[in-house]
């Protein structure tokens, strides 16, 4: 089959986004609680941080990718930034989480300048990185199966972290005294972490190719690939529903610990035999979460294959919509509940990822069978930016919607906020899965379409090599 890619390289480039998503996990599911309950700032100051410090880096996305489409070395566009970014993308996730002895405004200043050099790293290594699949084979299919291979390791770098975080940081938080030293805790964990991560990526860079460039006659041209991408439906269709779609996850990522510590009574499930560490309710809730997000990116491409990339993401949306809502109305003593709906909405949650990655791949070739221009790394840059931005809303809503219904660390909750947190885990983002479903609703490159697009893209290719004129493209623009 043309475009086949190895088992090999399929794994390598999912190496890839376990890295990153070790990282990813950690601050949507932690960040914020490690802000107000261990580093010690509020809530609310966390909020406006996120939002500020991320409106900034998702302008910064597309200008990554246009660097990177211009960028021409040996090794190829995109494999170069995995090389060299990746151990700054671990220093600094580890000061990230690491708390220096300053007043609070000190505090803030430090966590302001990490914590936007870490999501400049991160833009710096995850946006090539999204774009290497776009030039890695031009087969519709193997590229949904990429995508899948890359999500299903993106899902088991997230089990690794959720599964080690709290049991890790405790341990890695004992001292000679006694009163555990959790800022310890969190930054030798995320040493260990990043070590991971840092060997990861050099595996991608090692492992994968890049196979497709641009048309040789084509000139650069930022002008003309941003004229280009602004007269691209699919792609803006496609970045709303990625930005809701991200509000719908970080919000619940980021207020399951809260939810688990301030509105139930007991977090401890278990403690593991023949040591002094507990395991959380909240920790297996999030391994269910990843574990079901698996099973989701599995079923993605089988279902997709039935009923297309976007039927199946809107039917998922809306079903992940409809259990959120329910979840709102279970109470600490409906525990099973409770985990089967967070096991079935996230089998939802995971079937968007590979169809959303897949989907851009196919909106680069869009692009080019419109335009004759191949713009890879820009529009590849709205995966991350539409991550970034979700990200951004979500997290800052997070932290807002905390301090709006008057949470304070470290204390028994009112029951306003006990309340605040459980519409965070439910209702609140089931309006973002909604919306997300609006959006593709309106999407318009089926599959079938992509396939003649793939075809007469795979022609023109062939006629490039040999030397023959096929300057003339289709007038058609969905």
């Amino acid at each position: 089959m043309a475009g086949k890619l190895s088992f090999k390289e399929k794994v390598g480039y999912g190496f890839g986004d376990f890295a990153s998503s070790m990282f990813w996990k950690i601050f949507s599911v932690y960040l914020l609680f490690f802000y107000t309950d261990v580093f010690g700032i509020p809530a609310a100051v966390v909020g406006t941080m996120f939002l500020v410090t991320r409106i900034w880096d998702t302008g910064l996305d597309p200008i990554i990718g246009i660097i990177s489409d211009r960028t021409t070395t040996k090794w190829g566009k995109f494999r170069p930034y995995i090389l060299f970014v990746a151990v700054p993308f671990g220093i600094v996730g580890i000061l990230t989480f690491t708390t220096p002895s300053l007043d609070l405004s000190g505090k803030i200043i430090y966590a302001y300048i990490t914590y936007t050099l870490m999501m400049m790293v991160y833009s710096g290594i995850n946006v090539p990185y999204a774009s290497l699949m776009g030039v890695m084979t031009s087969n519709i299919k193997e590229r949904t199966t990429l995508s899948t291979y890359r999500f299903v390791f993106a899902f088991a770098g997230s089990i690794l972290v959720l599964a080690t975080a709290e049991p890790l940081v405790a341990a890695l938080s004992k001292t000679n005294s006694s009163t555990p030293d959790t800022q310890h805790g969190w930054q030798f964990a995320m040493i260990i972490y990043a070590i991971i991560a840092v060997v990861l990526f050099y595996f991608t860079f090692s492992w994968t190719r890049e196979r497709i460039s641009p048309p040789k006659e084509q000139k650069t041209s930022l002008k003309d690939d941003l004229k280009n991408l602004a007269q691209n439906k699919p792609w803006f269709i496609l970045l709303g529903a990625g930005v809701s779609t991200l509000i719908f996850n970080s919000l619940r990522d980021g207020s399951t610990i809260y939810y688990f510590k301030y509105y139930f009574q007991n977090q401890e499930a278990f403690q593991i035999p023949f040591t002094t560490v507990a395991i959380n309710y909240s920790t297996l809730y999030l391994v269910l979460g990843q574990g079901a997000n698996i099973v989701g990116v599995v079923l993605a491409k089988t279902i997709s294959d039935r009923v297309g990339k976007k039927n199946t993401f809107l039917y998922a949306m809306v079903i992940a919509s409809v259990l959120s809502i329910i979840f709102f109305f279970f109470r600490e003593d409906n525990l099973l509940l409770i985990f089967i709906f967070q096991f079935f909405i996230s089998i939802c949650a995971g079937i968007i990822f590979p169809l959303l990655w897949s989907m851009y791949a196919d909106i680069a070739d869009y692009s080019e069978w419109k335009t004759g221009r191949r713009a890879t790394g820009l529009i590849f840059s709205s995966s991350s930016m539409s991550q970034k931005l979700g990200w951004t809303l979500g997290g800052a809503l997070t932290g807002w919607l905390l301090a709006i219904y008057g949470f304070k660390a470290n204390v028994i909750q009112s029951e306003d906020a006990q309340t605040g947190i459980r519409l965070m885990m439910s209702i609140i983002p089931a309006a973002g899965a909604l919306l997300s479903a609006l959006f593709i609703g309106f999407y318009k490159l089926s599959d079938s379409f992509m396939i003649t697009v793939s075809d007469e893209l795979s022609q023109r290719r062939l006629e490039e090599e040999n030397g023959i004129d096929n300057s003339s493209k289709d007038e058609y623009m969905i």
